[in-house]
């Protein structure tokens, strides 16, 4: 099947870079393999080739332009960026997706169900430039979905949360109508939750899915890579495999957004840098003494917000060595080459 650009979410603000692109082509990127890339044009799939140790600069989602002989030669500037600290003890960036409308957080009204996990993911999507939108599954398989419905919508009142059975066909236009053509939507959440399940629905597609363990509702991970897909209805979606840790990085703002009473709050105590801990005059304890905050949710919030702040500074202090090493290699690289040319 073809697609215009346009059917594949190009909008003025790509046009805008396109401009004066001599021979370059503008595609955009649906599954990433090492330095390979499948992508789709107005000529339909392709295979792209990226520069040398660039494909950790690149992610699903993402507009480029390539050159004739499929290289990619830029990546146009993103509308929305999903990234995360890597996983392990690697302190590198890891960008999960691009170019996304809509970020479907899924859990399921099981144990899998975690306020914590919900507010990171809520965080994620608002620092990215997302619109986030709660999908509960499972909800005919437990006694009461409205309990975790309505453990959820304390978070935000204006939160958008959708109740579904994954394997009801209901559930594809229930979730599809928040994800109009050519936009694109995004699943997250844990293994065994349904992202799958629903991808298919949306899709048409008969992709792989799993059950999930009944001691701790944990699933088993099917989805391996992160791949786009075009939805039956129009518009696209990107599944990716399941993530129970979220190590956020440069989401500060997101954060806030999430915790917004807490941040309004905090511009209220006498010292701009107070702890909310035992300092005079802090309007965030005074809340908590007053009974107008919980403190279980100050507890996560100043946990998000170090872990945050850890994981960015340890990624840019990262960053800084490589450039360091880097100017280092060349320095050598070039006295040696001056050396032999004499």
């Amino acid at each position: 099947m073809t697609y215009t650009l346009a059917d594949l979410g190009w909008s003025t603000s790509f046009e805008a870079q396109f401009d004066d692109a001599g021979d370059l082509t503008p595609y955009r990127i649906t599954e990433i393999h090492r330095s390979r890339m499948n992508a789709l044009g107005e000529a339909g799939d392709v295979i792209l080739t990226s520069p040398k140790n660039a494909a950790g600069e690149l992610a699903v989602g993402d507009w480029v332009l390539a050159d004739p002989e499929m290289r990619i030669q830029q990546v146009l500037e993103r509308k929305s960026l999903l990234q995360r600290r890597a996983a392990g003890t690697d302190a590198h960036t890891q960008l999960i997706a691009a170019n996304v409308d809509t970020l479907f957080i899924v859990t399921s009204c099981n144990d899998d169900f975690n306020i914590a996990r919900i507010e990171r993911f809520l965080a994620l999507a608002y620092e990215a430039g997302c619109y986030p939108v709660l999908v509960l599954t499972k909800a005919d398989l437990c006694d009461d979905s409205t309990l975790y419905e309505t453990q959820a919508q304390a978070l935000d009142p204006m939160l958008t949360i959708l109740t579904v059975n994954a394997r009801d066909p209901d559930a594809a236009k229930t979730v599809g109508a928040w994800c109009k053509p050519p936009q694109t939507a995004a699943f997250i959440g844990s293994s065994g939750v349904g992202k799958t399940t629903l991808t298919n629905a949306l899709t048409g597609g008969d992709a792989a899915t799993g059950g999930v363990r009944e001691d701790d509702a944990k699933g088993r991970h099917v989805t391996t890579a992160r791949s786009m897909y075009p939805m039956r209805h129009g518009g696209w979606i990107i599944d990716m495999p399941g993530m129970r840790a979220m190590r956020l990085l440069d989401t500060r703002e997101g954060i806030d957004i999430v915790f917004d009473d807490l941040a309004e709050l905090e511009t209220h105590c006498r010292f701009s840098d107070c702890a909310h801990e035992t300092e005079p005059g802090c309007a965030v304890r005074a809340a908590i003494e007053a009974g107008e905050l919980d403190p279980d949710r100050l507890a996560r919030w100043r946990k998000l917000r170090a872990g945050e702040a850890k994981n960015t500074e340890t990624v840019t202090e990262s960053r800084a060595r490589e450039r360091k090493f880097s100017k280092m290699v060349k320095g050598v690289t070039k006295g040696a080459g001056k050396r032999k040319g004499r």
